[in-house]
């Protein structure tokens, strides 16, 4: 799969991160999961590139299907680097869904996806963004962070 790249343009006005320092360049992992499809669903996001080491990101995100879980991992990572100010971000998924529509290889059709295809393209443009398909073998750690998202979620509703 080849990558995508988009130039900076407007930032997005709302930010879920409080920014701490400008990164120049992140690179991100990222995927989604969930137990059946549609079902319970988590996020993992590896990201990279900034002082301190990695972050890791692990969230619960309710019941979804397997795709919407996939763009909710983009959209985290984006976000991220939006809020610090990053200058470029590339991003590695194991969904070629996303991978695919993202590059405008693939029309986003979806009704349920589209607005999150929406969103995920207006915070791409803040950046200098890329995105690339990983073998899911390559994308470990993210699916780790996702299914212990999930893991949590069942323990906390167990207790």
């Amino acid at each position: 799969m080849g990558a995508w790249s988009m130039s900076r343009g407007e930032r997005s006005s709302r930010q879920k991160y409080q920014p701490k320092q400008v990164m120049p360049e992140l690179v991100a992992y990222v995927d989604g999961g969930c137990q059946g499809n549609p079902g319970p669903s988590g996020i993992g996001v590896v990201i990279s590139g900034g002082e301190g080491g990695p972050v890791r990101i692990a969230k619960w995100i309710g019941h979804q299907d397997n795709n919407v879980a996939e763009y909710a991992a983009l959209m985290e990572a984006l976000q991220y680097a939006v809020a610090r100010k990053a200058r470029k971000l590339h991003v590695y998924s194991d969904s070629q869904v996303v991978v695919r529509q993202m590059t405008g290889e693939y029309e986003c059709r979806s009704p349920r996806l589209y607005s999150l295809h929406w969103t995920c393209r207006k915070l791409a443009r803040s950046l200098a963004f890329s995105i690339s398909h990983v073998r899911r073998e390559l994308n470990a750690e993210a699916n780790r962070l996702a299914q212990t998202a999930l893991r949590r979620r069942e323990a906390a509703l167990r207790s």
